[in-house]
C-alpha cells in the first residue's frame, strides 16, 4: 500500500470519529430523555396558580406543573421539577439544565431565536394592577413608574409602548407587589391571570390589600404560552405538541384548567382558548 493510500485511509478515519463525536455532541434530546427515564421541566415556584409552593405539602403545584406532569406521562418518563424565575428560563434550556419549560413562557419572535416553542396551550394579556381608582385608561401609563419582571413580554411591551414611563424591573412578583405596597412603583404590569391570581390569594388571606388594590380595566397585549424546547430539537417539540393535543382530546387539558380556573377554583376564568384553537394577534 502506497504512502497516499496510508493516508487517504487515515483522513477517511479521522473523518468519521469526528462525525461520530459531533453526532455524540448533538444526541437528539428525546432520546437522551427516554434513555433517562426523566424529563427535567422548568416551573415557578412563586406565581400562583401556575406554579407556586404549597403551604401545606411545600410542593411545587400549579396549573404548568400539572401540565409538565401530563407531559411526563405521554412521553412515558418521570418528572423532575427545576425551579426557574422569568430570567431564568432561557439560559436553562441553552446550559442543558432543563429539557423543557413549562412556566408562563410567552411565545415571540425573538425567543424564537434562541429556543423553540410547542403549539400553544394557554392565552393571557399584558394586564396592570394599581391602587383602587387610579389607573383607568393606557394614556396614564406614560406618566407613572411601572413595575415589571426582567426577561418578560411585559417589560417588552412596556418599553415599546410607553417608552417615556419610568421601568422598575424586579426578578419575581412578590417582588413587584411589595414595592407597589411601598410606594417605590405605581403599578406592576403582568399577564392578567397572575394579577387576578394574586388578588384572589389576598381576598382569601383577608388581607386588607384585597380592596386597596385592583386590576386596570384595560389590556395592552394578547398573548399566547407555549412549551419551551431547545433549539433544534425537533422530534422533541413535536413529542410535546402531540402530548398537548392528546391532552385536549382526552379532556385531560380541561381537567387541569377547572382545577385552577374552575367555578369552584380560588380563581374563576373562563377557558376562552383550546389547545388547537386559531390565534388572534
Amino acid at each position: 500500500m502506497t504512502l497516499t493510500a496510508h493516508r487517504k485511509i487515515a483522513a477517511a478515519m479521522f473523518a468519521a470519529l469526528a462525525l461520530a463525536a459531533a453526532g455524540a455532541a448533538h444526541a437528539d434530546r428525546l432520546d437522551d430523555i427516554k434513555k433517562a427515564g426523566v424529563v427535567r421541566v422548568a416551573t415557578f415556584d412563586a406565581y400562583p396558580p401556575f406554579g407556586f409552593v404549597d403551604a401545606k405539602s411545600h410542593q411545587t403545584i400549579g396549573l404548568d406543573v400539572d401540565y409538565a406532569n401530563a407531559v411526563a406521562q405521554k412521553l412515558g418518563v418521570k418528572l423532575e421539577l427545576v425551579s426557574t424565575n422569568p430570567a431564568n428560563r432561557i439560559p436553562l434550556l441553552i446550559s442543558r439544565k432543563a429539557d423543557l419549560v413549562l412556566a408562563n413562557f410567552t411565545i415571540t419572535d425573538e425567543r424564537k431565536k434562541e429556543v423553540d416553542f410547542s403549539i400553544p396551550y394557554f392565552a393571557t394579556g399584558t394586564k396592570f394592577i394599581a391602587a383602587t381608582g387610579s389607573l383607568k385608561s393606557p394614556e396614564q401609563v406614560s406618566s407613572l413608574r411601572v413595575g415589571a419582571d426582567k426577561g418578560t413580554t411585559n417589560e417588552q411591551q412596556i418599553r415599546a409602548q410607553f417608552p417615556k414611563a419610568r421601568l422598575v424591573l424586579f426578578d419575581d412578583l412578590p417582588a413587584q407587589f411589595a414595592a407597589l405596597r411601598a410606594g417605590n412603583v405605581q403599578a406592576i404590569a403582568q399577564d392578567d391571570i397572575n394579577l387576578y391570581g394574586l388578588l384572589a390569594k389576598l381576598k382569601a388571606g383577608n388581607s386588607p390589600d384585597a380592596a386597596r388594590y385592583e386590576v386596570a380595566p384595560f389590556a395592552i397585549s394578547h398573548d399566547y404560552q407555549g412549551a419551551g424546547v431547545p433549539k433544534g430539537e425537533a422530534r422533541l417539540r413535536d413529542a410535546v405538541n402531540k402530548a398537548l393535543q392528546d391532552m385536549e382530546a382526552d379532556g385531560t387539558a380541561q381537567k387541569i384548567y377547572e382545577r385552577w380556573f374552575g367555578p369552584s377554583s380560588d380563581l374563576p376564568f373562563p377557558r376562552t382558548y383550546k389547545i388547537g384553537d386559531p390565534q388572534t394577534s
